[in-house]
């Protein structure tokens, strides 16, 4: 049913772009850009941008809209159907690749990106399987531990020991143990307590994020990483996934069995109440949650709280292990002002702009000047990332990996995210995934 949906919308989007192959605006060097993107927080920082590019290109100006997280890739989508996209989007790698193949993505080698200006591995993410670049760099984020630091105190945790955990699939290691004693029953028992109580938790160790779908960003990613898995049998445009593997399987069932020995909330937490790790942990419900760069402010921004964050743990291959995301900026095959919106692209990914971003201290930039720029933002306001920007720093001890980058994503995610669901919430056998990854990899075969 997903794929047949997926070719249909292949159809729409190539009839709607055989009527509009005239729209796009390839010589044109004035007019209005219009801009999509996700993140209210950020709708400031590029509208500073906006402005200052609006001043070196007299003629040109930028109309930015924002629209929330499901709401915009709904209509992005509805655009590309109807001819009324955007000139340029912020774009997400799990994205593009669809995009991509359905060729409503403009090429971006005129821009002449160089993979060296930026974070390693951020511009290489966003070379299609035909060769052609689809996105210029824009920022990057890492997932870290968030933790309340009354309730680490009090359970006798500093700041050292949470950033120096390891894990392991059989006993979970000195994470999990930490994650224990930060558990607390209605009693006042703590996990690793005689007498401890899972069935009635007062307050949770580990907050939840849902089951994770098919890439575990804010969940297991990390520790399935440092246990030496990867998503896909290649680093990009992978042909075959490998969710049945042993050494997954064991992850997923160790972690969501913190779940059933009542140290992680459950599955009800974060589903039935709509409620993410953030709200809570905020509510005092979970003593630290696993989360991304993205979230710094909101964390920092919680009433009556102290929020820290500690480096993910060691894995069993001797190293830690983060997720390290970065969005592009993509312009639009029928873009309405084609050369303003280039024009723009160019912009947005440079080093002026970047800094800019940065100096917001809202994200990371994909330049090292702009994450440089960020980094004193951050601690202007008084906030440690260096959770987040060590992994970067230090690839000895570090392992960064990207989302998994490879055709049907939205056919991935709709068998991925029940079978997770299922798992999580309904104690099912991790040997479905057998029979779901066989499934995907025969959709990524047609």
């Amino acid at each position: 049913m997903r794929l047949r949906t997926l070719t249909a919308l292949a159809g729409a989007l190539a009839l709607t772009l055989t009527g509009c192959a005239g729209s796009g605006s390839a010589g044109s060097s004035s007019g209005t850009v219009s801009y999509w993107l996700w993140d209210s927080n950020q709708l400031p920082a590029y509208q500073a941008c906006a402005t200052d590019f609006e001043k070196r290109n007299p003629g040109l100006r930028v109309k930015i809209t924002q629209l929330g997280w499901d709401d915009y890739w709904t209509k992005l989508t509805a655009s590309f159907i109807a001819g009324t996209e955007p000139d340029v989007f912020t774009d997400h790698i799990q994205k593009f690749g669809q995009f991509a193949d359905l060729k409503v993505l403009e090429p971006l080698d005129d821009l002449d990106i160089d993979p060296a200006a930026y974070q390693k591995g951020l511009a290489d993410n966003w070379i299609g399987q035909d060769g052609h670049r689809y996105g210029a760099p824009k920022d990057w984020d890492t997932v870290a531990l968030f933790y309340n630091q009354k309730a680490a105190t009090d359970a006798g945790l500093s700041a050292a020991q949470l950033s120096d955990l390891s894990w392991n699939p059989k006993d979970g290691g000195s994470f999990e143990k930490a994650i224990a004693h930060l558990t607390v029953d209605r009693n006042g028992k703590r996990g690793d307590e005689p007498g401890f109580d899972k069935n009635h938790v007062k307050v949770y160790g580990l907050a939840s994020n849902g089951g994770g779908d098919g890439d575990g960003q804010t969940q297991w990613s990390s520790f399935a990483a440092s246990a030496g898995w990867t998503y896909t049998d290649k680093k990009r445009w992978g042909t075959k996934y490998r969710y049945d593997s042993a050494t997954f399987k064991s992850v997923i069932d160790w972690w969501f069995g913190l779940a059933k020995k009542g140290y992680m909330a459950p599955f009800t937490s974060y589903n039935s109440q709509s409620s993410p790790g953030n709200a809570q942990v905020a509510a005092g419900k979970a003593a630290a949650t696993l989360d991304g760069a993205w979230m710094i402010s909101t964390y920092a921004g919680f009433k009556g709280m102290k929020i820290a964050t500690a480096l993910t743990p060691e894995g069993p291959t001797g190293k830690r292990a983060t997720m390290m995301n970065g969005l592009a900026d993509s312009v639009t095959k029928n873009a309405r002002n084609k050369a303003g919106a280039l024009k723009w692209v160019k912009y947005l990914s440079s080093d002026e702009c970047q800094r800019t971003v940065g100096s917001y201290g809202i994200v990371f930039p994909a330049t090292p000047d702009g994450t440089a720029a960020a980094v004193a933002a951050y601690r202007k306001k008084g906030i440690d990332v260096t959770a987040f920007t060590e992994p970067v720093a230090d690839t000895r001890d570090f392992t960064t990996f990207s989302y998994p980058i490879t055709n049907y994503a939205a056919d991935v995610y709709a068998l991925m995210h029940p079978e997770m669901q299922d798992i999580y919430g309904n104690g099912k056998s991790v040997d479905g995934l057998d029979r779901t990854t066989d499934q995907i990899n025969l959709i990524l075969d047609q």
